[in-house]
């Protein structure tokens, strides 16, 4: 048996997670279970998952047909926008590893080494939506029968600092209710600052009434919170109030200047848009 990729570590981006919701939502009426393809890198046992498409198949109780060609042209077609993808496994929609399962992963395992398989539970079933990889370990003797077997591995989710305030945008959607048609607009620069500012404070709140509880000894102490509270504390660089005010007044002017230049910029190309309207006339 096989195990020098079970010490893989999957990292998925929360895009590919929406376009595995979006292919399912998109899916054939007689169809009951989605599969595409999974791109991103693999470097030192941690695949990140950057990106995926869907790809066409129909399964039935024998066998499962998938068109290959056409993964294929989508593949190369995504490579000619970002080089830096290369496929690193295949997604299905479902809780659980069926039976085609090992014949789709055949295929992927002759586009790269050791593919990983995600499944997304888009069923709901215990109220959410269970995210699992796999990798496929072979079994059996030499010179005898061969099989394999799915073997779950780490995952999590992972996002970049644009993704992470789209999730933010998305999130306040859900209380902004029907009448608005779920809208929200992106905030300003300056806005953003106050509303991280408010978190901010609301959050110390809650962190100064944890330790002042347990040196009361009104809540139990957990060494794990000890921990991270102190690496908290130890990151903060050390400065004074007046050298932290003249750092965070000096970050505030550059950001307005941008803001202003970048609004400055808008007005010019809104009045060059009309000038030329009017020239064109």
């Amino acid at each position: 048996m096989a195990l020098n990729h079970l010490n893989l570590t999957v990292k998925i981006h929360p895009v590919v997670l929406f376009q595995i919701v979006d292919a399912y939502e998109r899916r054939n009426a007689d169809s009951h279970r989605v599969i595409g393809t999974l791109l991103g890198s693999s470097d030192k046992g941690i695949v990140e998952v950057t990106n995926c498409f869907c790809v066409p198949h129909k399964e039935y109780a024998d066998q499962v047909e998938a068109e290959l060609s056409y993964a294929m042209d989508v593949y190369d077609l995504n490579r000619r926008v970002n080089s830096s993808e290369n496929i690193v496994g295949w997604w299905a929609t479902g809780n659980e590893v069926t039976n085609h399962s090992s014949v789709i992963h055949e295929y992927y395992s002759r586009e790269c080494n050791n593919p990983v398989h995600v499944t997304l539970d888009t069923s709901l079933q215990g109220s959410r939506m269970g995210l699992k990889a796999y990798v496929c370990v072979s079994l059996g003797v030499p010179s005898g029968k061969q099989g394999c077997m799915f073997t779950p591995i780490p995952v999590e989710i992972s996002c970049y600092d644009p993704e992470v305030y789209g999730l933010q945008l998305c999130s306040k959607t859900m209380s902004t209710g029907a009448a608005r048609g779920r809208n929200v607009q992106p905030m300003l620069d300056i806005a953003q600052v106050s509303e991280a500012g408010s978190k901010m404070s609301v959050l110390l709140e809650q962190v100064l009434t944890y330790v002042e509880d347990v040196l009361a000894n009104r809540v139990p102490a957990d060494n794990a919170v000890g921990r991270s509270l102190l690496d908290l504390v130890n990151s903060v660089p050390h400065m004074s109030n007046e050298q932290f005010s003249e750092m965070f007044n000096s970050n505030v002017k550059d950001l307005l200047m941008v803001v202003t230049l970048s609004q400055l910029l808008k007005t010019q190309l809104q009045l060059n848009e009309k000038l030329t309207l009017l020239t064109s006339v």
